[in-house]
């Protein structure tokens, strides 16, 4: 699945997702959102792939939102600035929410500059892998604007709420160092090596029961929100889904046999 504006391929049954806008560093426009969005839902959708990587063309992971997209809005008239802008944000939390609750491993594998927008797309997959060039910023202040894409609610998750907060406030840019060193990046490897390195680990990360995975996640993902009796109650529905998957029945067969085997040659 290859568009103009996005690159998709899947090996093995690890899909890697490309913004592929490289000469504005792969900035987030209209028209790569509703290809990203389509991407999203196909990954989604398509049980042979097990686990997504998503990566930038060039030499950024995403600059963020784009800028001229940004001046059509304001010059927009003046009546309908604010429902076009509510429209946008719609679009942007579907985009991220797609990502977010995707029911299989998500890797963001950033190369480069993760700005803005970019910094919350990152952040709305569940790891984080980064090259020796990449740098993250919630640089929305500096357009007078707030974080947008789930920064608010998944940044403070990773680093505290005050570091969150300086963060934030200040839109400084943090090298991968300091990123990793903070708990937004989770491991550090080479640009010569990053997608290839990021693949294996979404390899990895994939090799358990889809369908365990995929309730899992969807439980770990509203812990914070929940208490203690709220997890219980939404783990033991799961695990009776779990209870009757193919996965689990073949798992358990396979080790009863395993063990009778061993058991006759005693």
């Amino acid at each position: 699945m290859t568009t103009e504006l996005i690159e998709l391929t899947v090996t093995n049954g690890i899909a890697t997702l490309m913004l592929n806008r490289p000469d504005k560093r792969n900035a987030m426009s209209d028209d790569m959102r509703t290809e990203f969005i389509a991407a999203l839902e196909h990954v989604s959708a398509n049980k042979s792939i097990r686990a997504l990587v998503l990566t930038g063309n060039g030499k950024g992971f995403c600059a963020g939102g784009d800028i001229s997209g940004m001046e059509r809005r304001m010059n927009a008239p003046a009546g309908e600035i604010a429902f076009n802008g509510w429209h946008r944000q719609q679009r942007v939390h579907h985009t991220q929410t797609l990502l977010h609750t995707m029911p299989k491993p998500t890797i963001a594998a950033v190369n480069g500059a993760a700005s803005g927008l970019g910094a919350d797309t990152a952040l709305a997959c569940d790891f984080i892998i980064a090259n020796e060039w990449a740098h993250f910023s919630w640089s929305y202040i500096h357009r007078g604007i707030i974080p947008d894409g789930g920064g608010m609610y998944f940044l403070p998750r990773r680093v505290g709420l005050p570091k969150a907060k300086e963060l934030i406030f200040t839109g400084r840019k943090v090298n991968v160092n300091e990123a990793l060193a903070m708990g937004i990046v989770d491991r550090k490897t080479s640009a010569q090596t990053l997608v290839a390195d990021a693949q294996a680990w979404a390899a990895e990360l994939s090799k358990g029961s889809a369908t365990a995975l995929a309730l899992g996640k969807t439980i770990l993902d509203q812990t914070f929100e929940m208490s203690a009796q709220q997890v219980f109650a939404q783990g033991s529905q799961a695990q009776g889904i779990c209870y009757t998957s193919t996965e689990h029945r073949d798992s358990v067969m396979a080790f009863l046999a395993k063990a009778s085997a061993t058991a006759s040659k005693e």
